[in-house]
């Protein structure tokens, strides 16, 4: 359900008080019945943060609201949105983000990557104040989370992370400032931090020891010790 700005409203985004200062009002027009209800609302903007639409995506019970991550950009695609912000209510009166709540944002923040449509915050309102993810470091979090990175890209992230590191490795004997010692530890660390992000990402997806060693060049024992660290 498209939802009509009025004519108090910016029209322009230029931080999370502007967004709370436009959902409080539309989750303050609900009847009392519908405020006791968490909703779910997308943001629609273009690259210039001019809002193209605001959308209610879905309307739960007291407690939870189901969210298809499709259905969520649907009317992003179709209205050419380059940026979206998510935004829900919690009728409780808390603002702790569930568990729930970081998960699907976990996985919006990946549907966004795929369509190239930036998924830059997620706020939790109450009809008195909010929290946004993006202002509480959360946001930042969930984007270095690989829970839900396709396994490809798993891989295609590790051949990076080893250019980068060959790059670095190459700076290293080139700084005659450091330490060879130095840099080979901070280099060892970096790759033990890699490895082990990575296997328990792509043994999560139920990939097999075996083909984690291979995609990673290291031992089947290296792979089962990494895992068992953790």
């Amino acid at each position: 359900m498209d939802i009509k700005l009025t004519k108090h409203d910016k029209r322009y985004i230029e931080g999370t008080d502007d967004v709370y200062s436009i959902m409080q009002r539309v989750l303050l027009r609900d009847n009392q019945i519908d405020q006791e209800k968490e909703h779910l609302w997308m943001i629609g903007m273009n690259q210039a943060g001019y809002i193209l639409y605001i959308e209610l995506i879905a309307l739960g019970s007291y407690k939870s609201v189901d969210v298809e991550p499709m259905n969520v950009f649907r009317v992003a695609v179709m209205k050419n949105a380059s940026r979206v912000i998510l935004v829900h209510n919690h009728p409780s009166g808390s603002l702790t983000p569930s568990d729930a709540d970081k998960d699907i944002t976990d996985r919006l923040i990946q549907v966004g990557r795929i369509l190239n449509i930036d998924l830059i915050d997620h706020l939790i309102i109450t009809p008195k104040t909010y929290i946004s993810f993006r202002s509480t470091k959360l946001m930042d979090e969930l984007e270095q989370s690989l829970k839900y990175v396709p396994t490809y890209q798993v891989v295609e992230r590790i051949r990076k992370e080893e250019k980068l590191i060959a790059k670095e490795k190459l700076a290293v004997e080139k700084d005659k400032t450091k330490t060879a010692q130095q840099k080979a530890k901070a280099e060892k660390e970096r790759r033990e931090k890699l490895e082990l992000a990575t296997a328990t990402a792509l043994r999560d997806k139920g990939v097999s020891i075996e083909d984690i060693a291979k995609i990673l060049g290291i031992t089947v024992k290296a792979v089962e010790r990494l895992i068992k660290d953790k």
